[in-house]
């Protein structure tokens, strides 16, 4: 019997939920899952715009559901549409964060305040729901969508480097917890990346001259850079990967 070498990294019949959809990373992220094969359930705070036309334009079905992920009374009815109208979610995907960048002494607690809210209490909870359902049926995959800020230090975002610290550790402590359950956790940590939110600071000539200069193979990431990371942890390829953090950072942390 011949045995198969080439690895699975297809997506093809799971159904996979990404919160913080509707723009940046996490929209590439939805588009990325649904071209590898997965049915979408898109979180968005506002509105998806054209999201869901695309998704089903590569074949896919595409559920678009609003939350305000600060709004943590909210979670359980938005898993419980998603899974009415899917069945099961076999891939989550949190995305959704935040930062106010400010010098430690300068920070205001309402800032504080949402940037915690936003980046670990929403993502605690929103993960605690959608594992729930993973574990009734001992099979899902969970991807936290974290940072570089988690690992290197960052001036003026204490907060914020804080913050991915805690998923990196929360991923680490969920992978030990609810692996014998059959769930798998990871996290993905991105340097700057080209988005709509990091434009104004990276078209900043001396802004975009001082980033990249911590960044060894010397470049900006793109949103592919960091959504080939989070198909191959939500893949078949992945199986055996367990509390690990991807960084996605062109060698900024090491160097």
């Amino acid at each position: 019997m011949s045995e198969n070498f080439a690895p699975d990294f297809s997506l093809q019949g799971k159904v996979a939920m990404v919160t913080g959809a509707g723009r940046g990373i996490g929209r590439a992220c939805a588009l990325a899952c649904a071209a590898a094969g997965a049915d979408i359930i898109a979180i968005v705070r506002d509105d998806g715009g054209d999201l869901g036309a695309i998704i089903e334009a590569l074949g896919r079905r595409a559920l678009l559901l609003k939350l305000d992920i600060t709004k943590t009374s909210e979670i359980e009815s938005i898993v419980q549409q998603a899974i009415a109208h899917f069945g099961r979610i076999d891939v989550l995907v949190n995305n959704v964060g935040i930062a106010r960048d400010d010098l430690a002494q300068d920070v205001k607690e309402a800032d504080f305040d949402l940037v915690l809210a936003t980046n670990v209490k929403g993502t605690f909870f929103m993960t605690q729901a959608v594992a729930k359902t993973m574990i009734a049926r001992k099979s899902g995959r969970i991807v936290n969508i974290s940072s570089q800020a988690g690992t290197v230090t960052l001036r003026g975002e204490a907060v914020y480097c804080m913050t991915k610290a805690a998923i990196n550790h929360l991923t680490r402590c969920l992978a030990v917890e609810w692996a014998p359950l059959g769930l798998a956790v990871n996290s993905v940590s991105p340097t700057f990346i080209w988005t709509d939110g990091t434009r104004p600071y990276l078209s900043d000539p001396d802004s975009f001259r001082q980033t990249v200069a911590h960044i060894p193979v010397g470049r900006v990431g793109e949103t592919k850079d960091v959504t080939g990371a989070v198909v191959f942890l939500a893949s078949p390829a992945a199986s055996l990967i367990n509390g690990a953090d991807l960084l996605v950072d062109g060698g900024w942390s090491v160097a």
